[in-house]
């Protein structure tokens, strides 16, 4: 009989440890599902590096499950802010038995993948689709990570009526779940507050010349238009009010206005100055916490932020720290503890109701000024 060398004996006494430790990690993959490509793909990115972010942090920090050393990835999917290719997408998250969905960016492909997720028993946290309808269906797997429609758009129906004391509004929305949504909330609050709709109008959320919808509101005179859409629209919208000379008209909108692109698609327009948006919880320069974090972004994915990215970083913190708690990776086990959750993240203080809903969220309301998004404080 052959005797081993003692060289030979020690590469196979490491390899055979590499595979008793290769064979006591766990792999838990994290599905992140926005908008890669299109007009909205500056969102969609910003959404997906939240979440990179997070499971490099989580790495580091060498997180145990069920006290077998946790590996996270990230599998990043592009839904096109398209509710029959969300719905592909959240099919094959399904089919792959990945660990745990953040998404949808958008309310439009958010509700239809709801009950795929539903189906399948697959937690998944949005961390900015806004409708309240996505909590109403009664899954026990949707969970959203910001203030929905009813907060945003009334927050900014009551600064018009109450702050700013307008009297006369044009409303215009894209049509989207979400567009259609927020506008609704401010319409009716606004209406509820002594406000005149002077004007409800409707594009697309892939338009981008709206001078005759403009055009027809600056007949009526509005102190502002609010717009249910996102920074894609609402960037060429602030040009064309300046070039139609309506300098003095606010353009309100929710958090898919309240971006850092939307200075740039405004194109140096005196009008972006007159923007007012709404955004879900604290903004960095109200807290350290939120600012250190927002450092941290900017050394791994310089000049990326746009607005989602700690959304979708605390979504993984929480799914991480569910599957911690009931010490499982499981989706089926680790499920029920979502609804348990009391973590401070970056965004806010988070837990949710027995609909899936952020308790107590926070909201800022920012302005633009020298081209730069400012909260009002």
């Amino acid at each position: 009989m052959k005797t081993l060398a003692p060289f030979t004996l020690c590469v196979l006494t490491l390899a055979a440890l590499q595979a008793s430790a290769g064979a006591d990690t766990l792999t838990v993959t994290i599905g992140s599902a926005s908008p890669l490509s299109g007009a909205q793909a500056h969102l969609g990115r910003d959404t997906a590096n939240g979440v990179r972010l997070a499971v490099d942090e989580l790495n580091a920090r060498g997180v145990t499950i069920g006290g077998r050393k946790a590996r996270f990835t990230v599998v990043a999917e592009d839904d096109g802010a398209d509710p029959r290719q969300g719905s592909a997408v959240a099919q094959k998250f399904c089919d792959s038995k990945i660990n745990g969905v953040v998404g949808h960016m958008n309310s439009g492909t958010a509700i239809p993948a709801a009950r795929i997720y539903s189906d399948c028993e697959l937690p998944n946290l949005t961390p900015s689709a806004t409708n309240p309808k996505l909590t109403q269906s009664g899954y026990k797997t949707s969970f959203r990570m910001m203030a929905n429609d009813n907060e945003l758009g009334a927050g900014l129906a009551r600064l018009a009526a109450d702050k700013l004391k307008f009297t006369r509004v044009a409303v215009i929305d894209d049509r989207t779940a979400y567009g259609q949504g927020v506008a609704e909330v401010f319409r009716k609050t606004a209406t509820a507050r002594g406000i005149q709709i002077v004007a409800q109008e409707y594009t697309t959320d892939k338009a981008t010349d709206f001078s005759a919808i403009l055009t027809t509101i600056r007949g009526k005179s509005p102190d502002a238009i609010f717009y249910g859409g996102t920074d894609s629209q609402a960037g060429p919208m602030v040009r064309q009010l300046a070039q139609l000379g309506m300098d003095k008209v606010k353009l309100f909108g929710g958090d898919g206005i309240c971006t850092l692109k939307l200075a740039e698609l405004a194109g140096g327009a005196a009008t972006l100055a007159n923007v007012v948006c709404a955004e879900s919880g604290t903004a960095a320069e109200l807290s350290p916490q939120v600012a250190d974090w927002r450092k941290r972004y900017e050394a791994k994915y310089p000049g990326e932020f746009q607005i989602y990215s700690p959304y979708a970083y605390d979504a993984t913190m929480v799914l991480a720290a569910a599957m911690v708690k009931a010490g499982s990776a499981d989706p089926s086990v680790y499920a029920r503890e979502l609804f348990n959750t009391n973590l401070e993240g970056v965004t806010a203080r988070i837990a949710f109701d027995p609909t899936g809903e952020l308790k107590n969220p926070a909201m800022t309301l920012y302005r633009f000024e020298a081209g730069k998004k400012v909260a009002l404080k």
